[in-house]
């Protein structure tokens, strides 16, 4: 083989077994970061030898490092870590902290290290987490804008903060023990003064000369200036001593101030994503299975240190900024992990010799492990509070968190209209609502809210609308209708049903998220369920019918028909989009499988008639009956013997309606 031709096949070898497992990993759930951390194994030395990490392969990685920093400073958002500034600096900081004390302190006195440099280089590698895999998971699962999604972000934007001056500063722990300080402090004050630089450079400068390159016209000479900003930049910053991702992130920072950022963003992520590919992927090279189960004890310690002590620092930081316990859990248990720069930190301590080949094994196996498992924490937490909300101590600790922190509330409050969530939706229907004169009531936990609503003279409650205790401040018996516009799928399931059984007669009206979500908020009571995109389209071809000749009395009765049929026309399709699996329809529920006897009074009534609901709080999330199962039945929906009935409700609501069914109650 012709020595030329060595980097071309590596290449290929490398990418497309990495393509290959990135798709293996999507189609199993998981990140595809995994997918390509294990493809490295696959080629590298402890696989079948392909490649080797020495040469082309591992200079083309780091331009993914580059690439990497890069994008992360173009997108990084000042605006949103000036929103949530105080729990974004004071927490994240104060986490990176405790977690760098805690890893570092733990590896060096258990001998896992020998160095305080090592140790402290461990630490800040333990106390960063995963920005895609957390935005990720956020994101499927609709969760992005709920308080905990947007404490996570914020406290992972300060970790990507605080990693530009990891890299910068770390370094000079490989100095003499008395010269440490100095060079901690030369290194802090060189790297302020280069960002100052730059960030002036950023302002004046890059603007100037990306306006130029835009009048050219060219696309080729827009992404060239952009690379060769970028890998300029960064080699100067090595050139420095300051390596080369700090100077990459530095000009990503350069070009977010310019208003072609989005271009160039757009432009550079496909080459972001092929290098970085490499770089992961190289990082499996250096994997060897053998080596992990050999050092087995070392790697769950390094993962019980990360998964559980960073969990345990999260949610105590998050608890002392004034969010409520589970809050706190959520976050603490969704950003546990090791991220995917931590990779760039451990190799900065392996070039500088603090990391020896093992402990960068250790390293990169505790990463991938906790990458793996993350995206499971995040899925069975609401499983695990609603186990820890059923025992005395813990239980009652979570909901005495979730107390409204703040009340502006008369108490003979009544004929008004709740509004649980003060978002968009909620925001423009306050709005609405208001100005038509009606009473209207607030439930919110974004600490602006209060002061917002405040100003307006519209009474509010600080707090979790998913929460009794919030919700029993709310004097819903006497409201005249709720709406609920969370932007937590889990929450709004949990506060309709927990509102229903205060006020089981409320005018509820609930937005849903997705598709799959109407069936389900139908069944647990709403009188109305709104799908915005569907309402969207709904509005846009009511616009066009007009325009296009059709009579407005016609056009409003369609609109109406498909409102009242649950959008089902709209979506014909949609049947085959229901929720199938009712453990993810219930996520969040209590639910349980309950058999009517030959004696029980329910036998031969419609669900309608045996009026479950009012009678014990308990809903019928679907019947079994011999090998069919009935999902989200209507009112009409006869019981007969022997039926399997799924109902959902707390353990009071459920022992009643087993007292119901079995003709005690």
């Amino acid at each position: 083989m012709a020595q030329e031709l060595t980097l071309i096949v590596e290449m290929v070898t490398v990418l497309g077994t990495a393509t290959l497992g990135g798709y293996l990993a999507n189609r199993l759930h998981q990140p595809v970061l995994l997918g390509y951390l294990l493809s490295g194994i696959v080629v590298g030395p402890a696989g079948f030898g392909l490649v080797r990490l020495e040469g082309d392969i591992a200079v083309l990685s780091e331009v993914g490092v580059a690439l990497l920093l890069f994008t992360l400073g173009v997108e990084f958002s000042l605006a949103d870590l000036l929103q949530f500034r105080r729990i974004a600096l004071g927490g994240g900081s104060i986490q990176i902290l405790l977690t760098t004390l805690l890893g570092g302190g733990l590896a060096y006195a258990t001998g896992w290290v020998d160095t305080v440099p090592t140790a402290i280089f461990l630490g800040a590698v333990l106390s960063l987490s995963s920005t895609a895999v957390v935005l990720k998971s956020l994101i499927e699962r609709n969760e992005v804008q709920t308080a905990y999604g947007q404490v996570m972000l914020a406290m992972l934007i300060a970790q990507d903060l605080g990693l530009g001056l990891m890299l910068a500063v770390l370094p000079a722990l490989t100095q003499p023990p008395e010269a440490i300080g100095g060079a901690l402090i030369s290194a802090l004050v060189k790297s302020l003064f280069f960002i100052a630089i730059a960030l002036v450079v950023g302002i004046w400068l890059i603007p100037l000369i990306m306006r130029r390159v835009v009048r050219t016209g060219s696309q080729e000479v827009f992404i060239l200036t952009i690379f060769t900003l970028c890998l300029g930049v960064a080699l100067l910053t090595s050139v420095l001593g300051l390596g080369i991702a700090m100077g990459a992130f530095v000009a990503g920072l350069m070009i977010s101030a310019v208003e072609y950022a989005d271009q160039a963003l757009d432009k550079v992520l496909p080459m972001r994503d092929v290098f970085s590919t490499l770089f992961f992927a190289s990082i499996g090279l250096l994997i060897d299975p053998l080596f992990l189960l050999e050092n087995i004890w070392v790697l769950l310690g390094l993962v019980a240190i990360a998964m559980i002590g960073k969990a345990l620092i999260v949610t105590g930081v998050v608890r002392l900024f004034g969010y409520s316990l589970k809050t706190s859990l959520t976050v603490g248990l969704g950003i546990n992990q090791i991220g995917e720069f931590s990779f760039v930190l451990a190799g900065v301590a392996q070039s500088l010799d603090l990391f020896s080949p093992r402990l960068y094994g250790l390293t990169v196996g505790t990463t991938a492990v906790t990458l793996l498992v993350t995206p499971f924490f995040l899925k069975a937490s609401p499983y695990l509070f609603s186990t820890l909300e059923r025992l005395p101590l813990v239980g009652s600790m979570l909901r005495d968190s979730q107390a409204p922190r703040a009340i502006a509330v008369d108490a003979g409050i009544s004929n008004h209209i709740v509004v649980a969530g003060y978002g968009r939706v909620g925001q423009t229907l306050v709005r609405l609502l208001h100005s038509q004169g009606h009473h209207v009531l607030v439930i919110d936990n974004n600490e602006a809210t209060a002061q917002a609503l405040r100003d307006q003279d519209i009474p509010y409650l600080y707090g979790d609308a998913s929460s009794e205790l919030v919700l029993q401040k709310a004097y819903l018996p006497k409201a005249k209708a709720l709406a609920i516009a969370l932007p937590d799928p889990l929450a709004t399931r949990l506060t309709l049903k927990r509102v229903l059984s205060l006020a089981p007669d409320l005018d509820t009206i609930v937005r849903a998220h997705v598709n799959q979500e109407i069936d389900v908020l139908y069944q647990l009571g709403a009188q109305e369920v709104v799908q915005p995109e569907f309402e969207a389209a709904l509005e846009m071809g009511a616009h066009l019918l007009l325009n296009l000749g059709s009579q407005p009395n016609q056009v409003l009765k369609v609109i109406n028909t498909y409102r009242s049929r649950r959008y089902r026309d709209i979506v014909p399709e949609r049947t085959e989009l229901v929720v199938t699996d009712l453990e993810t329809a219930m996520e969040g529920l209590q639910g349980e499988w309950h058999t009517l006897m030959p004696s029980s009074p329910l036998n031969g009534s419609t669900l309608a008639e045996a009026d479950i609901r009012h009678k014990t709080g308990v809903t019928i999330m679907a019947i079994r009956r011999g090998r069919e199962v009935n999902r989200y039945p209507g009112a009409d929906t006869l019981l007969l013997e022997g039926d399997r009935l799924l109902g959902v409700g707390s353990i009071e609501e459920r022992t009643a309606f087993k007292a119901l069914i079995s003709g005690k109650g």
